[in-house]
């Protein structure tokens, strides 16, 4: 996505987490999308805001004529002692009144038609029922019948309904607005390198191989690697790591980024939707429509409400007008209370409230929740599988020794630059050690021919004319080369040893160790803590996983495992009743992750889009694990309070509005302190969800 025209973001102004790269209405509420930026990747304060703002505008709008509409109630004047009588005072009510209905109603009316277009009938179509309907009784009332009408009553209700809308806004803003707040970590502007000058442009401008300048104490704009230049960076941002991280030729650096105290040169290698904030994003917002099992539950609870709310209307009018006729005053006003208390607003932003809070906590912590329902399955957790390498180990091996066989050839420097030259041209990390080694010692590497790659057991190739094969011993048993003096030895136990073969010939041993993770021990004992056991799946012979494993404290080891039989690990385990998570870099670990019933990839960096798992972790930290499983636990407890709240309230509510506690207790709910009520209910679940900011991983 180069173009500029794909730097603009759309928004919901309902919901400042819809976000989206094409203009239309929201899947959500129906409502038209408005811009959030500009073609020219500007940031413009509309969507949500305003209609925050338009909210409180209206409500003060409304508030004074409300307050004129109460003095000339002749139910306020009798209630509280004094008249205000004067002729055509009817008719400054009815016009008050239609103010205050086409002012104060018309976001509820907009919202109504977004619901009903949507096919998603809800609160906003309830509110707009009720004070229509109160608002045409009273019409009604001034020139049909000769009645009290109840503009009162529908002015204080939309005042109400303004306050508490806008008070929730502001609630849910900022509880939210996460997504709006990530795009806007872009700067829109970029030092463009021409010519041994630099030019400033649009960021969306920026291409893939262009070369930008970052001054100290400003945004990196995009992704890419130093060219030239070595920094500190704050990536607190991104990845929730909270010290500056050093950077310098070669490093990889993310837009969004805080470039602190160098000059730094950065080759552009991402842009638009391919960015990792764009990434990120749109991790995010699949999360956010993912839905958690709970979340169909309170979906179905709230659409049986709505149904319910109109019931309970219909039937306390019908109640208090026929079976017990307290006048059509007071049935329409008992009616119109309880439709409104039945609102399923507090149903509606009960569970994505807190999803939306969970998603967005996640991500500043460096963890990317993919899926809800994998992270709603994380608190039930009771093994966690590890992939060794480059998880609970740094994956970053180094040549320990050199061991020659008797019959050899070669020196130790010969058989490193033989085992160098096949490995060249493989991705696994002990490959990279080898080279490493190589190189490290300036030795010359050859080059290799008809290279023969055998996943998780070694590789082949021609060398100088001759066949090398550099593997485990699974690979030399296959391919029938004796072992000789290293027949079912390895000289320390410990090290991971990679067999040297010259034409069939066993040469020789390198011995190569990977650096445990300081952090990795911490983790075991913080998840034993939660009541969780430990596996680890590494390829790595016996006796060298075990070292590894009984320092860790691990409760299972899982050693000499091929990348093919990692998957049938975590069946095992599946298999004896345990709820497994497998963590692991999510490239050879994706079948295992796919299997696991949560899957965490680690240590994804600039690399978010990790199809096979449901939860991304930035970091290349175990700890963080232990993080995503608290934070699932987390929101599961906030996930069941709201909903027990925005459901069990109703059971009082919706008696009480529909006047059954009337003639035994005297108690009654007008429809403004429904409202009151009702807007209370959802800023609650808000405010309830806002806690879990506070909460530590």
């Amino acid at each position: 996505m180069d173009s500029m025209d794909h730097q603009t973001l759309y928004t919901c102004p309902m919901d400042p987490d819809v976000i989206t790269h094409q203009p239309g209405t929201c899947l959500k509420c129906g409502m038209d999308l408005v811009p959030i930026t500009d073609s020219n990747g500007n940031h413009n304060h509309s969507g949500h805001s305003s209609m925050e703002d338009d909210f409180k505008r209206r409500f003060f709008i409304t508030l004074p004529l409300t307050i004129i509409t109460m003095l000339l109630s002749s139910n306020i004047q009798r209630w509280f002692g004094f008249q205000l009588n004067f002729p055509d005072k009817k008719i400054l009510l009815f016009l008050i009144g239609t103010i205050i209905f086409i002012i104060g109603g018309t976001p509820f009316f907009k919202s109504s038609k977004g619901e009903i277009k949507s096919k998603n009938p809800g609160m906003m179509t309830l509110v707009a029922l009720s004070i229509t309907v109160g608002y045409f009784f009273s019409v009604a009332a001034t020139f049909l019948f000769p009645t009290e009408s109840l503009y009162w009553e529908i002015s204080t209700l939309i005042s109400v309904f303004l306050l508490g809308h806008w008070i929730e806004m502001r609630a849910v803003r900022n509880a939210t607005g996460a997504l709006s707040e990530l795009a806007k970590l872009i700067p829109p502007t970029a030092h463009l390198i021409e010519n041994d000058s630099t030019i400033d442009v649009q960021t969306s401008q920026i291409r893939i191989g262009d070369r930008i300048l970052v001054k100290p104490g400003e945004k990196i704009p995009v992704d890419g690697v130093i060219v030239d230049g070595s920094s500190f960076v704050n990536e607190s941002m991104i990845t929730g790591e909270s010290k500056p991280v050093t950077k310098q030729k070669a490093d990889k650096v993310i837009g969004g980024t805080l470039n602190q105290d160098g000059s730094l040169t950065i080759e552009v290698q991402k842009t638009g939707e391919y960015s990792t904030i764009s990434q990120i994003i749109k991790i995010i917002q699949e999360a956010q429509s993912s839905k958690p099992n709970v979340q169909h539950l309170a979906d179905k609870a709230a659409s049986i409400l709505t149904f319910v709310a109109i019931f309970a209307g219909i039937a306390s009018f019908a109640y208090w007008f026929f079976v017990s006729p307290h006048g059509v005053i007071f049935a329409a006003t008992l009616a119109v209370s309880a439709i409104v208390v039945a609102c399923p607003h507090a149903l509606g932003l009960a569970i994505p409230t807190v999803t939306t809070i969970t998603s967005t906590l996640g991500a500043k912590n460096g963890i990317l929740i993919k899926n809800m329902k994998g992270l709603e399955i994380a608190r039930k957790i009771n093994y966690v599988v590890f992939d060794k390498t480059g998880t609970l180990t740094k994956g970053i091996f180094v040549v320990q020794d050199i061991i020659l066989s008797r019959n050899s050839n070669y020196s130790k420097d010969e058989l490193l630059k033989l085992a160098a030259a096949v490995e060249t041209n493989s991705q696994h990390s002990i490959a990279a050690g080898i080279v490493n080694e190589a190189k490290k010692k300036n030795l010359a590497i050859p080059k290799v021919l008809d290279f023969v790659s055998f996943p998780g057991k070694g590789a082949k190739g021609i060398v100088n004319n001759k066949l090398i094969t550099v593997g485990n011993k699974k690979l030399f048993e296959e391919k029938k080369i004796e072992m000789g003096y290293f027949e079912g030895a390895n000289t320390d136990n410990v090290s991971t040893p990679v067999y040297i073969a010259v034409d069939k010939q066993i040469s020789g041993i390198i011995l190569l160790s990977d650096e445990v993770r300081k952090e990795a021990k911490q983790t075991i004992h913080k998840l034993h803590d939660l009541g969780i056991k430990v596996a680890m799946l590494t390829g790595d012979i016996k006796t060298a996983a075990e070292k590894v494993g009984n320092s860790l404290d691990i409760d299972t080891i899982f050693s000499q495992v091929l990348p093919e039989d990692k998957m049938n690990k975590i069946k095992q385990l599946q298999n004896e009743g345990n709820i497994v998570a497998m963590v692991g870099d999510g490239v050879n670990d994706a079948p295992s992750l796919t299997q696991a019933h949560v899957g965490i990839a680690i240590g994804a960096g600039t690399d978010v889009a990790v199809e096979s798992a449901d939860i991304v972790l930035m970091k290349n930290n175990p700890l963080d694990v232990v993080k995503a499983i608290s934070l699932s636990r987390k929101t599961n407890i906030k996930m069941t309070q709201n909903l027990i709240w925005a459901t069990g309230y109703n059971f009082f509510a919706i008696p009480a509005a529909a006047g059954a506690f009337y003639q035994l207790f005297g108690i009654l709910l007008r429809p403004e302190w429904s409202a009151l009520l009702m807007s209370s209910s959802s800023i609650i679940v808000v405010l309830n969800a806002l806690l879990l900011k506070k909460e530590k991983l």
